[in-house]
């Protein structure tokens, strides 16, 4: 297999925090946890005031991307966004001036 080294692109993150509308939207704890389909651990979920436990996400071409403890949403040129867990954020991305 030949060898990469990631791209530079320039991009805007900010680690994701409740009640600033950072995310796409959310879905029922009961939803994600009925399909199966995703790992639950360290998934953020706020308690609506009905009680209605929620998980925030943002969406883009892959899909839907749940958020966890300490993500960065990623926000490219081209406003497609992602996410990165804490632990690899600041191994791929270092601040610039500007």
């Amino acid at each position: 297999m030949k060898k990469y080294v990631r791209a530079s692109i320039e991009v805007e993150a900010a680690q994701y925090e409740m009640n600033k509308g950072m995310e796409d939207g959310f879905m029922p704890w009961t939803s994600i946890v009925t399909t199966g389909w995703i790992a639950t651990e360290k998934l953020l979920k706020i308690t609506r005031e009905d009680g209605v436990v929620v998980c925030p996400f943002i969406q883009n071409r892959r899909g839907v991307i749940f958020l966890r403890e300490g993500d960065y949403i990623i926000e490219e040129k081209n406003h497609e966004r992602h996410v990165c867990g804490e632990d690899k954020f600041h191994n791929r991305y270092h601040e610039i001036e500007g």
